[in-house]
């Protein structure tokens, strides 16, 4: 694992309808619950988007939104001047860039790529070189504001890399969010990201702790969540995710807990900021707590739901009671 990075993050905030005269053909790779909305940003703003993914039912839906299908990695980034790639685990982001039918053996010279997967900061690192050899420019850019910020393209991109390599990628990256932060060299963006993914699921937890406590104690959970809402334990957690169903329309609580980020995607990155901690002697003890909840979720069935769910989980061990 590789030391800390010392970096300072620069904000730059969304100039609507941007788009860059030379880089207007895009190729995306990965059309999932987060890729799929922002590949149609993307198209949105004027970009040529032809996509991949190895789901035939995600191309399809892609192809709604005008984007053109790939059958391969190789046959979606031919030609194209950015590559923009989000993907679920360190494993296939490699496989994806540096494999035989990879995006760094087959892009053109001159090409950006951009990953906005949540991997290993060491990830990145390893792409950045082979990508450098072989005349292609690469940053690591992950992102915040889960599903709902991939379909209202307003989500946070926090990017590792060259300066100009930022700077170029900002026509993309603003299509896609409404916030975009340079935090240093390659591999910053992920050292930033599982930081605040971390952050989140500690507080998130916490929240579903206090208020399954309140609720238990026989408060109006909306008199309680105004109280939140409006007192020092006020988060994101509280305002817009909140964790009890009925209470805020949006989150994905009030949705039987779909349509989120998933449980198990929690953990992976909770699992991923562990080891960037233990490489750094970094102590965590709240997040090591939040990493074993999380799993204990994972572990009866709930992978799938919204990370949230944790508040069913304390709300069925209350029960028993």
């Amino acid at each position: 694992m590789a030391t800390g990075v010392s970096t300072r993050c620069l904000l730059t905030l969304s100039k609507r309808g941007f788009s860059s005269k030379a880089d207007k053909n895009v190729a995306f790779l990965g059309l999932g619950n987060m890729g799929g909305y922002m590949a149609a940003n993307l198209v949105k703003k004027g970009f040529n988007v032809r996509g991949y993914d190895p789901s035939k039912d995600a191309l399809t839906a892609a192809a709604k939104n005008g984007i053109s299908g790939a059958n391969s990695i190789a046959a979606a980034v031919d030609g194209v001047d950015v590559v923009v790639s989000i993907l679920p685990s360190n494993k296939v982001v490699l496989d994806a860039y540096l494999g035989k039918d990879g995006v760094v053996k087959h892009a053109t010279k001159g090409a950006l790529l951009i990953d906005s997967s949540t991997v290993d900061p060491n990830v990145p690192k390893q792409i950045f070189p082979v990508a450098t050899e072989n005349g292609v420019n690469f940053i690591d850019a992950p992102v915040s504001g889960g599903v709902m910020g991939a379909q209202n393209a307003t989500l946070a991109f926090m990017a590792g890399g060259r300066k100009d390599d930022f700077t170029r990628s900002l026509p993309m990256l603003q299509a896609m969010g409404a916030k975009h932060f340079h935090c240093g060299e390659v591999g910053s963006g992920q050292v930033a990201k599982l930081t605040n993914n971390m952050l989140m699921g500690i507080t998130g937890m916490a929240t579903a702790e206090c208020m399954n406590m309140g609720i238990k104690m026989g408060l109006d959970p909306q008199v309680l969540l105004d109280v939140l809402n409006n007192s020092s334990a006020r988060s994101w957690s509280t305002e817009v995710y909140c964790p009890v169903p009925g209470l805020v329309p949006t989150a994905p609580s009030s949705r039987n807990y779909d349509g989120g980020f998933k449980n198990e995607l929690m953990v992976k990155d909770l699992e991923l900021a562990s080891g960037m901690a233990l490489g750094i002697r970094s102590p965590i003890p709240l997040g090591a707590v939040a990493t074993q909840l999380y799993r204990i979720v994972q572990s009866r069935g709930y992978g799938q739901k919204d990370f949230s769910f944790v508040f069913q989980l304390l709300k069925e061990e209350a029960e028993k009671k």
